[in-house]
């Protein structure tokens, strides 16, 4: 008779002023996954520095079950996944040489070290990012990689993963990576029932760029560059050079050029490729159109350009990025969460 499987022990390391969301969305997306027996498929607890409450940046109060000091090398042992949250918080921590001496003592005997947000500066500190690719918070990103000079940041990515190594982007896109490190776990199938679940738009690889065309178009307070954007967004498939984007500001190529920078970081040209990519995205995962069709309608005019451009931004070919993360065609009912396919391993 086979021995049930335990669940995963999951250990979240928190701190005071830590980003309330890094701990609460890994945390709630892996407590919604069950193996097939209906059984929770993770153990989380959550940690920190000292046993009790602490205050996270938002005001709330989260409260950890134990300190870090209460947690022996054997036990670390036992315990598959160490998550590491971000926030302001990471500023103080990172400069505690406790803190970062058990996140070095935990990562060399659990299975998975992973970070969230600016967590990533602290497996920095760690030294566990050394030669590594690493994501966090864009706007993070100089910081990380002027304090930490051996690590190759990545500022775009949402998530990545170097060996057992894994670290994501800000806020939000920890409950990416926590969604992926269930797919890895228990299979695509019940990753995608947990995203439907919690009602998540999308579930998004880890090489989709942080960088939103559509959301920047938002933020832009420039209302003429902002009517640009949003034109831009709407349709990629225009002609979309200077000129006629120009033409569209009532402004001279030059004067608008510099006004479309600081307003939005972005060369003209880097905007509309960004909003191209946007659209052959959301094109490849929601149909089953020919890619040169997706690079007609986004506005690449070739499959060659549109193949480029993904290279260049996500390190995928358009029928790679499609085969990875095309949304499934058929239902996925939400008893797959306590239905998985896959023997917990």
């Amino acid at each position: 008779m086979t021995k049930p499987r335990l669940p995963r022990r999951v250990l979240m390391l928190g701190f005071e002023n830590a980003q309330i969301l890094d701990v609460t969305g890994p945390f709630q997306i892996l407590e919604a996954a069950r193996a097939r027996s209906g059984e929770p498929a993770y153990e989380i607890e959550l940690i920190a520095p000292e046993r009790g409450p602490f205050r996270t940046s938002c005001g709330l109060t989260l409260t950890a079950t134990r300190g870090i000091d209460e947690i022996g090398d054997e036990e670390l042992g036992q315990v598959h996944s160490l998550l590491v949250a971000g926030g302001m918080g990471t500023r103080n921590v990172v400069h505690d040489a406790r803190v970062i001496g058990f996140i070095r003592r935990a990562a060399a005997r659990t299975k998975r070290t992973v970070s969230v947000c600016t967590g990533a500066l602290l497996l920095a500190g760690a030294g566990l990012l050394d030669g590594k690719r690493a994501a966090t918070h864009w706007a993070f990103a100089e910081a990380l990689r002027r304090d930490f000079p051996k690590v190759e940041v990545d500022p775009d990515a949402i998530y990545v993963r170097a060996g057992k190594i894994w670290t994501s982007a800000g806020v939000t896109a920890g409950m990416d990576l926590a969604l992926a490190l269930v797919e890895e776990d228990l299979g695509r199938e019940t990753a995608l029932a947990i995203a439907r679940h919690l009602v998540m738009f999308l579930m998004r690889p880890g090489g989709q760029s942080q960088f939103s065309a559509q959301l920047a178009a938002q933020g832009v307070s420039d209302e003429r560059i902002a009517r640009v954007c949003a034109h831009i967004v709407g349709n990629p498939r225009d002609d979309l050079s200077v000129p006629a984007l120009a033409a569209h500001a009532h402004m001279s190529e030059r004067t608008f050029a510099r006004r479309f920078a600081e307003a939005t970081g972005l060369t003209p040209a880097q905007f509309v490729e960004r909003a191209r990519l946007d659209e052959a995205r959301r094109r490849l995962t929601e149909g089953s159109a020919p890619v040169e069709t997706v690079a007609h309608h986004a506005g690449f005019g070739q499959a060659e350009r549109m193949r480029r451009a993904f290279l260049r931004h996500l390190g995928v070919t358009p029928n790679r990025y499609r085969e990875r993360f095309q949304t499934a065609k058929r239902p996925i009912s939400i008893n797959l969460i306590a239905e998985e396919r896959q023997n917990v391993s």
